[in-house]
C-alpha cells in the first residue's frame, strides 16, 4: 500500500469514527440503539 493510500485510510477511519462520536452526542439516538439492542432479547 502506498502512502497516499495509507495516509487516505486512516483519514477514513478517523471521520467514521468522528461521525459516530457525535451520533452519541444526542440523547435520543443512544436510548433507540438501548430499545433496539434489548427488542433482540
Amino acid at each position: 500500500m502506498t502512502r497516499a493510500g495509507r495516509l487516505g485510510a486512516w483519514v477514513a477511519a478517523l471521520a467514521v469514527l468522528a461521525l459516530v462520536f457525535t451520533a452519541y452526542l444526542d440523547p435520543h439516538t443512544v436510548v433507540d440503539l438501548a430499545n433496539r439492542v434489548w427488542a433482540c432479547f
